[in-house]
């Protein structure tokens, strides 16, 4: 599965933005501190900052079901800690809110969410350094995650933590047994993208989901085909040319890890769900193509992951039966069309929601189908 950048950096009005996927042993780390309005000056060289007085709009609640659910955190020294989590509050808030912030120019005109959590001890012992933040993840409908966003607030004449509102909740480092603490984090998303779930990547390896109540019933997704829609692409032959291709996709099933038991496997594969995805494919143009346009399908689930196809040592040999490679093997000439299986993992727990064609080559564009329908 593809893994994002684990830290991004860009200056905030004497602090700076990070973004990251997850961070041991730093409470809070996911925690916007943003820089108090009226100390601007202080952080700025005695200028206020232009957007410093921008108004605060209120945050609009979702629907977000309280469900606790028992998962496993490991410390800084790899020791795996037993907490109930529950995500008790999620808010869109409003791009106006950030603007005294100097962000990433791809974070600019993107929509905050505010996920506020809590988190208990339920072990024996006491534990130090908890922050399950980075286990978080809030999704879009279409699959892909919204990005966390920590501003560390560096201006010490500030009497204010400048915390928006809806994300005052600030965590803590230790936690006796039984003892509970909350904590929020600000999550990044595009304005057209429609949220569709909570997710915590347990470090068991499986994931819980919650799913915001409704989201399911919005309709379309900006930029998502319907399943089973033809659509047209670009990839590329073996000497680069470009190649448009018009694609059926035929449906997403769930595998079974029997059915890859002739291959060495790692402990984590094991601990997978396998998915097949099925895709027609007919060469459009005018260059043969070898039957590997499946290369280019990636997978996206509900919680926010992106699984490419699993690759698979089998030179010579039968393959996986209910999932074949290409049908027919063989060049894909003009005019002639090939079928074509890729197999995705995902954690137990998650589901796909949408399937991605990247495409290659110049002129190339993803195309995004649901990953419902069909022969799934």
């Amino acid at each position: 599965m593809q893994s994002k950048d684990p830290e991004r950096r860009s200056e905030i009005n004497g602090g700076m933005v990070r973004v990251r996927r997850r961070i041991t042993g730093a409470v809070g780390a996911g925690v916007v501190m943003l820089l108090a309005a009226g100390c601007a000056g202080a952080a700025t060289g005695g200028k206020a900052s232009p957007g410093a007085s921008a108004s605060v709009v209120a945050a609009e609640p979702l629907p977000l079901p309280p469900t606790p659910r028992a998962v496993t955190w490991t410390d800084s020294d790899h020791k795996a800690h037993p907490l109930r989590v529950t995500p008790t509050r999620l808010a869109r808030g409003d791009a106006a809110n950030l603007e005294h912030v100097r962000l990433d120019d791809d974070l600019k005109g993107m929509v905050p969410y505010y996920l506020t959590f809590s988190y208990t001890n339920t072990g024996k012992a006491p534990v130090s350094g908890v922050d399950p933040t980075g286990n978080f993840s809030v999704n879009g409908a279409d699959g892909r995650a919204g990005q966390p966003v920590s501003l560390f607030r560096t201006n010490p004449l500030a009497t204010s933590s400048g915390q928006p509102e809806e994300c005052r909740e600030s965590g803590r480092a230790r936690l006796a047994a039984g003892e509970t603490a909350a904590l929020c984090q600000i999550f990044m998303l595009p304005k057209d993208r429609k949220v569709a779930t909570v997710s915590y990547k347990d470090d068991g390896g499986d994931t819980f989901l919650w799913d915001i109540d409704g989201a399911a019933a919005e309709g379309n997704t900006a930029g998502v085909l319907p399943a089973g829609r033809p659509a047209d692409s670009v990839t590329q032959d073996t000497y680069d040319h470009a190649v448009p291709v018009h694609l059926t996709p035929k449906g997403v099933r769930t595998g079974s890890l029997a059915d890859l038991d002739r291959f060495d496997l790692s402990a984590e594969t094991k601990k997978m769900v396998p998915y097949y995805v099925t895709i027609e494919y007919r060469n459009t143009g005018k260059y043969d193509l070898l039957p590997s346009m499946k290369d280019g399908v990636v997978l996206r689930s509900a919680g926010g992951q992106e699984a490419k196809k699993m690759l698979l040592l089998d030179i010579g040999g039968p393959g996986v039966g209910r999932c074949p490679e290409s049908v027919p093997h063989g060049m894909v000439r003009p005019q002639a069309t090939v079928t074509e299986c890729s197999i995705h993992l995902l954690p137990k727990g998650d589901r796909p929601v949408t399937v991605v064609f990247q495409g290659k080559g110049q002129g190339a564009q993803p195309v995004v189908w649901r990953a419902t329908g069909g022969d799934r």
